[in-house]
C-alpha cells in the first residue's frame, strides 16, 4: 500500500466533523527563510493573555521527558537562541526515566510547569481536567507556523484536536523516516564462521543460534556469545512482538497495547494463538541459553551498549534495531547484516514486517502548556517557535550553531557527522537535541541532505518494501490517528491497566521458566485477559476502527 493512499484515508477521517479541524489559516504563514526572530514573535509585546511591555524577557517553566542519551538541555545552543528570539528566560526541569511513574503525583497536585515537552498523553487530558490549556484559540492568534502546519499536513491536526475540537498538545511532523522501525540483523563474519546460510525459518534459526553458542565464532577463545538478544518488552520496536509476522501477523506501528487489524476486525495479539506461538519458540530458545538472561529486564543503553561488542569483538548475533551504526557502533557494524524477514515454518504462506510509516513520521502531544500559565501568548510564541522551518530541523538533528548542521547558505542544508567520532550518528542526534521527542514540522520540500545512518536506514529496511506494496486499509490498525470520547478514553485507559498487569507478568514468565506448560495455561489466561476488560476495549475500539474505514470512500 502506498503512503499517500493511506494518507488519504487518514485526511478522510480528518474531515470528520468530530474532529472539528477547523482553523484559520489566513492569520499567519511559516517563514521559509529561517528567521527564528521573526517566525518564533516577539514575546514581550502586549497581548490579551499578558503580554509584558517592559522588554525583560518572561520568566516561563518548563518540563521535557527527554531520551536517557539527550545532554542538559541548557547546553544546547540553538535552543538559547529560540529563547532569545522568543524573548524568554525557560527554567528547565529534564526526566530521563520513569517519567509515567513520576508523573500522577505531580499532575494530581495541580502545579505543573508552564510547558511540557513530550510529556502528556490523550488520556491525561482528560483524567486531570482543567489542567491543560486549550491551545486551538491561541494557535489562532499567535501561531502562524502552527497554522502553516496544519494546512499543508490537515491530517497532524486531526491527529492534535480532541473530539471536542479542543487542542491540548501539538503534533509532530518528521517527513523523512522510513516506512519501518525495526530491521533484523544477523553478523554475517559469525554465520561464515560456523559455515551456515542466513536463516529462513524459526527451525533453522534455532540451529544458528546454537552454532553461535557453541562455535566460539568472533574467535576470541571465550564463551562469551550472545546468539539472540532483543529489548524489554515484549511489545518493544525491538522486541518479540517483531516474530509475530513471520506467522503472517500484520503489525502496524509500535503497539504497546498489542491491537492490530486483521480483515477489518481489531484484535489483540496477547491473546491470540500466533503469540502463543512465539512465546513457545522464544521460551524453547531461551532454556538452551540462546537468548541474553538480560534481555527482558535490560534498559535500551544497555541493550545498545552489549551490542558493540568489546573493541574489535563483537559479542551479539542476532537481534534487531534501528540501524546498524545506532545499533552496533563504530567498531563492529561492518560484521552485520539487515535480514530478510523469516517464515514461522516451510508451511507458512504470509508473512509480514512491521508497518510504521506514521508512528515514525507523526506523533501527538510534543508540547502542552499548563491552564495555569501566567503569560499565555509568550508561552504559545515560545512553543510556534519550535515550527519554524529551520529551527524544527535543529529540534530534530542539533543545532546549526552546535555544529550538527551545515547552512550552505544556499536555502539548503546538511546533516554533519558527528563531532566525536567514537560516536555513531544516531547516538550523536539524540545526544544533541530533542530528536524524535520533540516537535517539529519538517517540511516535505526541505532541501536538507541527511547524514549518513539515515542514508544507511533506507538502504538497510529496503529489504522489507515488498511487504508493504500491497497492505490493505483493513489490515492497517491506525492508532495514532483515532479518537475516543472522555468517557471511552477513561474505560480504554482503566481496563488497560488492568490487561498489562496480566499480560505483562504473563509472557515474561511463559518465556523465561521452561517449567511452564503454555498450552496447559493457555485458555485460562486468554479467559482473564478477556475478563479483565479486553472484550469492551475491543468492542470500543472495532466500533471506532469502522468509523475510520466508512469515511476512507
Amino acid at each position: 500500500m502506498k503512503k499517500k493512499s493511506v494518507l488519504a484515508a487518514l485526511l478522510a477521517c480528518a474531515m470528520l466533523a468530530s474532529l472539528a479541524t477547523g482553523c484559520n489559516n489566513d492569520s499567519g504563514t511559516a517563514s521559509t527563510g529561517g528567521d527564528t526572530a521573526s517566525t518564533a514573535g516577539d514575546a514581550g509585546d502586549a497581548g490579551d493573555e499578558g503580554g509584558d511591555t517592559s522588554g525583560e524577557k518572561v520568566h516561563l517553566t518548563a518540563l521535557i521527558s527527554k531520551h536517557s542519551l539527550t545532554k542538559d538541555v541548557n547546553e544546547m545552543q540553538w535552543l538559547q537562541e529560540l529563547e532569545d528570539a522568543c524573548n524568554v528566560d525557560v527554567e528547565w526541569q529534564q526526566i530521563s526515566a520513569d517519567w509515567d511513574q513520576k508523573k500522577p503525583a505531580m499532575f494530581a497536585s495541580g502545579q505543573i510547569p508552564d510547558i511540557l515537552v513530550c510529556a502528556t498523553s490523550d488520556s491525561d487530558y482528560v483524567q486531570y481536567n482543567g489542567l491543560f490549556e486549550d491551545l486551538k484559540p491561541l494557535i489562532e492568534q499567535y501561531a502562524p507556523n502552527l497554522q502553516q502546519f496544519f494546512k499543508d499536513k490537515p491530517e497532524a491536526e486531526a491527529l492534535a484536536t480532541t473530539m471536542d475540537g479542543q487542542i491540548f498538545g501539538t503534533p509532530k511532523y518528521q517527513s523523512v523516516w522510513p516506512n519501518t522501525n525495526g530491521t533484523m540483523y544477523i553478523n554475517q563474519e559469525w554465520l561464515d564462521a560456523v559455515d551456515m546460510e542466513v536463516p529462513t525459518t524459526w527451525d533453522e534459526l534455532e540451529q544458528v543460534l546454537i552454532a553461535f553458542k557453541e562455535k566460539d565464532p568472533n574467535g576470541n577463545g571465550q564463551a562469551d556469545e550472545i546468539p539472540m538478544d532483543f529489548n524489554g518488552g515484549f511489545n518493544s520496536a525491538y522486541g518479540l512482538n517483531q516474530l509475530l509476522g513471520c506467522t503472517g501477523l500484520q503489525l502496524s506501528s509500535n503497539n504497546p497495547q498489542g491491537y492490530f487489524a486483521e480483515d477489518g476486525q481489531v484484535k489483540n495479539y496477547y491473546v491470540d494463538e500466533r503469540f502463543k506461538r512465539v512465546c513457545q519458540f522464544a521460551q524453547k530458545l531461551w532454556s538452551q541459553g540462546l537468548i541474553n538472561p538480560e534481555a527482558i529486564t535490560q534498559d535500551y543503553s544497555k541493550f545498545q551498549s552489549v551490542a558493540r561488542g568489546d573493541g574489535d569483538t563483537a559479542l551479539v548475533g542476532f537481534t534487531w534495531g534501528w540501524e546498524l551504526g545506532d545499533r552496533f557502533g563504530v567498531n563492529v557494524s561492518d560484521q552485520y547484516i539487515s535480514m530478510p524477514q523469516m517464515k514461522e515454518n516451510e508451511d507458512t504462506e504470509k508473512i509480514c514486517y512491521s508497518y510504521d510509516f506514521y508512528d515514525l513520521n507523526y506523533g501527538g502531544n510534543r508540547y502542552s502548556m499548563s491552564a495555569k500559565c501566567a503569560n499565555k501568548e509568550a508561552a504559545m510564541k515560545f512553543i510556534d517557535g519550535f515550527y519554524d522551518e529551520v529551527v524544527s530541523m535543529q529540534v530534530l538533528f542539533g543545532g546549526i550553531s552546535d555544529g550538527c548542521i551545515a547552512d550552505n547558505g544556499d536555502g539548503t542544508y546538511a546533516v554533519l557527522p558527528p563531532q566525536d567520532p567514537s560516536i555513531d550518528p544516531g547516538t550523536w542526534k539524540w545526544n544533541s537535541s530533542f530528536a524524535d521527542n520533540g516537535g517539529m514540522y519538517i517540511r516535505d520540500d526541505l532541501q536538507l541532505t541527511l547524514g549518513t545512518d539515515m542514508q544507511a536506514v533506507n538502504e538497510e529496511k529496503a529489504v522489507y518494501d515488498p511487504l508493504f506494496e500491497d497492505l490493505d486499509p483493513q489490515d492497517i490498525y491506525p492508532a495514532l490517528f483515532m479518537k475516543y470520547s472522555a468517557d471511552d478514553t477513561n474505560t480504554l485507559a482503566m481496563n488497560q491497566a488492568n490487561i498489562n498487569n496480566i499480560t505483562d507478568q504473563t509472557w515474561s514468565a511463559w518465556v523465561s521458566d521452561s517449567s511452564r506448560d503454555i498450552d496447559a495455561e493457555w485458555d485460562a489466561y486468554v479467559e482473564s485477559v478477556m475478563s479483565a476488560g479486553l472484550s469492551q476495549n475491543l468492542e470500543i475500539r472495532q466500533a471506532a476502527f469502522e468509523t475510520y474505514l466508512a469515511n476512507q470512500g
